[in-house]
């Protein structure tokens, strides 16, 4: 069997607000996805040497690689996120400006951001970049793959789906699971996500 992917190991330090049993649950979870990616992919090369006999079942596994691929990714952008500790956005900094100029205050982008982040159901709200047009989008991401921009590369991506925050907050206290990820985010991390990009 082929491995295409293998899971990334991350260094998170002591969060506040979202325990250490939370995020190693979250992780096996994201181990996953990285399983499953290769697995689907594996069964897609085995079923398309007779595509004809196996249309259905390679069709499924198509839509379902999109989930698993997309949760992998979603997870990785996620964790990242949270190594080397919280640390603010630099006044000044590319990001901020680039928010700024979108916005008009980065308190403005904030707020908006949160209240994607506080859709019902579950996904994922994620800041985008679009170098075409130069400029910066927030976006719901459905479970794990719906509503993704084609061509955009996440800056910011925050999990809302219940297992993200199940042992810290009761669903319905995802609003300072929310505000706990931001006490926690290295915003130098996500500043160079959007320099990668540009």
């Amino acid at each position: 069997m082929n491995e295409y992917f293998t899971p990334k190991t991350f260094s998170i330090p002591e969060l506040s607000g979202i325990s250490t049993k939370n995020i190693e649950e979250h992780l096996k979870l994201y181990a996953g996805y990285v399983k499953f990616s290769n697995h689907i992919l594996n069964q897609i090369n085995e079923f398309s040497k007779d595509s004809e006999k196996y249309a259905y079942e390679l069709g499924e596994l198509q839509r379902r690689f999109a989930f698993e691929f997309d949760g992998m990714r979603n997870h990785e952008y996620y964790f990242h996120s949270f190594e080397g500790g919280a640390k603010n956005l630099p006044e000044g900094s590319t990001l901020k400006l680039a928010i700024e100029k979108e916005w008009g205050s980065f308190d403005a982008w904030l707020a908006r951001f949160k209240s994607i982040a506080m859709t019902r159901g579950v996904g994922w709200a994620i800041l985008y970049y679009d170098k075409q047009s130069g400029h910066l989008l927030n976006q719901w991401v459905e479970e794990q793959h719906l509503g993704h921009l084609t061509g955009l590369s996440p800056v910011l991506a925050l999990d809302m789906w219940e297992h993200a925050y199940v042992y810290d907050y009761p669903t319905s206290q995802k609003k300072e699971y929310v505000e706990s990820f931001f006490k926690n985010l290295n915003w130098e991390v996500i500043e160079n996500n959007f320099q990668k990009i540009l």
